[in-house]
């Protein structure tokens, strides 16, 4: 079985696609089922994000796997196959790996070092343990994708500004707004005005502002705590659900006024806000351009010229493209974002990670090339222990009454002489298996001691169903 990866990024589709092809809840279960119940594929996960929707699957054909899932994949995501295609990717086998390491250590994320990816890989593991699809070899990928997503943040300063879509794009949308006006001053009426310094004297791009918080998931909780990082004077929660935008907005403290708002007020909201940044989820429009409008309508003369800026990190999209045309608003989509400056990672913490990944997949080479000389290591000890077993039998005969004593003794010294003939070669070549071209070493091992073939695929088999080897094992 080897490992494929078939899937579309922001690297290779246009947002629109991407929006299309986007997957969560009970369309995303279905896929992972019927991926995993495909011909030819013994597990199955599907990392599907705001930037990408990656089917992993262990399989023993490669063309066939990969045709099987393309047409999956387009069917649950309603995007025909041929106008799908040519923003699939395809990895097999050590590239597939090291795909998924790049993507758990923020190296393919539209905002280089971001950790949020870390925690959508755990959560697509998560899912498929859950669903019975993910097995034994990508649990392990997982959890090796995993350790070095911890490392990567861990020994490195891939993330050192802290950067993610949510900070890149409030960045971006503080820039837009410019510093806040002082609504205390004689002239207060003109934008432009400097706000107060902010108290705690910090970086404060939003100083003054009023931010709202449409949704009340994880990318929400990273917006409203980025927004009162940043300085915003008001934040706002709305959410479907009261309790959760309470709970939310809760979470914001010192000098930041913070509310909770159901959405049948975002149009009120809207219309006093500064920055609105939006992430539900949700399947379609949250927030139209008709309601967009009516809240600029609502503001008052004074406030009429105060520019509005929307802010969409989600896919589908929750906020209707067409209210960009409204007058004084800007729009802020994940495309927009991805170009916006503030993102880059620095190119030595970029390296440092990519060999981080490198040392990984050699390891874990390492230790599949070794693996693969166990069930011959533990076949030739099984015939040696055969071969003992025979000569003791034809000893008791010639040697007729023994008392049971001297039997032990003398079977215990035969098994103790063979393990001895047979730890230092056997450590050895499990050792030289290790190495590039190990599998050599394993050809002859078989050869030099005439093991069945059959006797170590028994094994083989015996060691992938060893009782006490949980069915679905979830990395955490």
């Amino acid at each position: 079985m080897s490992v494929l990866v078939v899937g579309l990024s922001h690297k290779s589709a246009p947002v629109a696609i991407l929006e299309r092809a986007s997957l969560t809840g009970d369309a995303l279960g279905k896929l992972l089922g019927d991926v995993f119940h495909a011909s030819d594929v013994a597990g199955s996960f599907v990392v599907s994000t705001c930037n990408r929707v990656e089917v992993y699957a262990e399989v023993d054909k490669f063309h066939g796997s990969v045709s099987s899932i393309s047409e999956l994949l387009a069917r649950h995501a309603g995007v025909p196959l041929a106008e799908l295609t040519p923003h699939l990717y395809v990895h097999y086998e050590d590239r597939a790996i090291q795909h998924l390491l790049s993507v758990a250590s923020g190296l393919d994320s539209m905002v280089i070092g971001e950790s949020q990816i870390l925690g959508q890989v755990r959560q697509a593991l998560r899912t498929a343990g859950d669903q019975g699809t993910l097995g034994r070899a990508l649990s392990d990928l997982g959890s090796l994708a995993l350790r070095a997503g911890k490392r990567a943040h861990a020994e490195t300063g891939i993330d050192r500004a802290g950067a993610s879509l949510v900070s890149v794009g409030l960045a971006a949308g503080a820039r837009r707004l410019g510093p806040a006006a002082d609504e205390s001053a004689p002239d207060a009426s003109h934008p432009g005005t400097p706000a107060a310094p902010h108290p705690d004297g910090a970086d404060a791009p939003l100083a003054g502002r009023s931010v709202l918080v449409v949704g009340a998931g994880s990318m929400s909780s990273l917006a409203v705590a980025t927004a009162a990082r940043m300085g915003a004077a008001r934040i706002v929660v709305a959410n479907r659900s009261g309790g959760r935008a309470q709970r939310l907005a809760a979470t914001v403290s010192g000098s930041v006024a913070a509310a909770a708002a159901d959405l049948s007020r975002l149009p009120a909201e809207i219309a006093v806000a500064d920055l609105v940044v939006s992430c539900t989820g949700a399947p379609g429009h949250v927030i139209s351009a008709d309601a967009v409008a009516a809240a600029r309508s609502a503001r008052g003369a004074r406030q009429a010229a105060r520019p509005l800026i929307l802010i969409d990190l989600a896919l589908p999209r929750d906020i209707d493209p067409a209210a960009a045309g409204v007058p004084g608003v800007s729009l802020l989509d994940l495309e927009t974002i991805g170009r916006a400056p503030g993102g880059g990672a620095h190119e030595e913490d970029v390296a440092a990670v990519r060999r981080i990944v490198a040392e990984e997949l050699a390891a874990q080479g390492s230790a599949d090339r070794a693996a693969r000389v166990a069930p011959t290591v533990v076949a030739l000890r099984a015939k040696a222990a055969e071969v003992v077993d025979a000569e003791l039998a034809r000893l008791t005969g010639r040697l007729g009454d023994v008392d049971a004593r001297a039997r032990r003794e003398i079977a215990q010294s035969m098994r103790r002489i063979v393990d001895k003939l047979l730890h230092a070669p056997t450590v050895r070549v499990k050792e030289l298996a290790g190495s590039p071209g190990g599998d050599s070493y394993e050809a002859v091992l078989r050869v030099l001691f005439d093991l069945d073939p059959e006797a170590v695929q028994a094994v083989t088999r015996a060691d992938a169903v060893a009782p006490g080897w949980p069915e679905q094992e979830v990395p955490k």
